[in-house]
């Protein structure tokens, strides 16, 4: 079958199948699925169920045939009720001290539990069966029908389980709605629009203006912050983080990255003086900003997705923004924000600063990355394996000029 996303090889899915009890059923015969991104299993559901005519829940990753995302043929762990016709499987299921509540068996259905009970007492109910969406080693979603409307269930790993405190505290600012949260789940209200991917020029510099504006209202409030159980992403903590990521690293960088590495590690003290000179003090950072991870509907706008926010400075945002807007909107869009922040921390330097920053923005995706491979378990680390030291290629091509900071 070809691919309809160039570039990617088309995505066949293998299912071995279990109980709720964990008991190994068998493997079903490989079906088609649309699209080859492997965490996106809705579709993977629904070609279970045409084919075979059985209700699946996918539970985990167990092999892919690629030694990178995405495509492929991928196999996975599902769970189900229903009779199936399974085939043998002569594999064996392993236990890992890293593996998530939602992937074992009985662990979606423990989540979307949960999600009844906060409905029900808000004298809500489902009008439907819920669909899950995606599963992988840093959420799983589902969406859920209730009555005239759709909610969503996202379960995350502990590393993300801010998330739902940090709603509560923003709550009446461009963020989804929380209809309630626990340690590791968020329940959401739907957020009428679309996904603002393709956003023109007016809009993008209105996503600006809300995230810079969120921001401003938490500067000298990273106490707070922390409180929550957010990342410190401040100078101390980020410079310590980005030297052990640099060593742990250290193999998979070609030489001459080291070395320009060594000198950016020895160096970040008093780079990190000279930004805070720049006059911004350190706030909020979503930690995932990019157009997509937005949406509306043409009158309000709202900002997803905050299980990868921190405490750092402001500006650690940008560069991820920057590189997914037309190029001929950078610059305009870049002033914008500068001017935004020297409008509200007058004698501040948000030019100065983001130049400084953007070797440690880069490096600082490797620590994010290298922090996932170290907390999730090792079937799943086939989704982030390569990221750390391409990071750290990154950030020393800009440090080497080579790449536009």
């Amino acid at each position: 079958m070809p691919s309809d996303f160039p570039g990617i090889p088309p995505r066949t899915a293998l299912l071995v199948l279990a109980a709720p009890d964990g008991s190994v059923l068998g493997i079903l015969p490989p079906v088609a699925v649309a699209t080859p991104w492997w965490q996106e299993v809705e579709l993977v559901v629904r070609a279970v169920r045409d084919r075979f005519g059985i209700d699946v829940t996918i539970l985990r990753l167990l092999e892919t045939e690629l030694d990178r995302p995405h495509g492929g043929q991928v196999t996975y762990l599902a769970e189900t009720e229903d009779p199936a016709p399974v085939e043998p499987w002569a594999g064996t299921l392993d236990d890992q001290p890293l593996r998530l509540p939602y992937a074992r068996p009985g662990g979606p259905a423990a989540d979307l539990a949960w999600a009844r009970r906060v409905l029900e007492g808000q004298g809500l109910r489902l009008s439907g069966p819920p669909e899950q969406i995606r599963s992988w080693n840093l959420s799983s979603l589902w969406r859920i029908p209730v009555e005239g409307r759709t909610v969503w269930l996202k379960a995350v790993p502990p590393f993300f389980a801010h998330e739902g405190r940090l709603l509560e505290r923003l709550a009446g600012g461009p963020v989804p709605r929380l209809l309630g949260q626990a340690e590791g789940r968020v329940l959401l209200a739907e957020i009428p629009g679309e996904d603002l991917y393709e956003a023109d020029r007016p809009l993008l510099l209105r996503m600006v203006g809300l995230l810079a504006g969120l921001q401003h209202g938490w500067q000298e409030r990273a106490a707070e912050l922390l409180a929550l159980g957010l990342p410190d992403w401040r100078a101390s903590a980020l410079a310590a983080a980005i030297a052990a990521v640099v060593e742990k690293a250290a193999d998979a960088v070609p030489a001459a990255d080291r070395a320009v590495l060594a000198g950016f590690v020895s160096g970040l003290p008093r780079r990190f003086a000279d930004i805070a000179a720049c006059g911004l003090d350190d706030t909020l950072v979503h930690g995932d900003f990019h157009p997509g991870n937005l949406r509306g509907d043409g009158n309000t706008v709202t900002l997803l997705d905050w299980g990868d926010s921190g405490v750092g400075h402001p500006l650690l945002d940008q560069p991820a923004f920057l590189t997914r807007v037309p190029a001929e909107a950078v610059d305009p869009i870049r002033r914008h924000w500068h001017g935004l922040w020297r409008a509200a921390v007058p004698g501040s330097d948000p030019d100065r600063a983001a130049a400084l920053l953007a070797p440690v923005a880069a490096a600082r995706q490797a620590v994010i990355y290298q922090g996932f491979l170290d907390r999730i378990e090792p079937a799943e680390r086939v989704y982030h394996r390569p990221d750390p030291a391409e990071w750290l290629a990154r950030t020393a091509a800009i440090l080497g000029g080579s790449v536009d900071g």
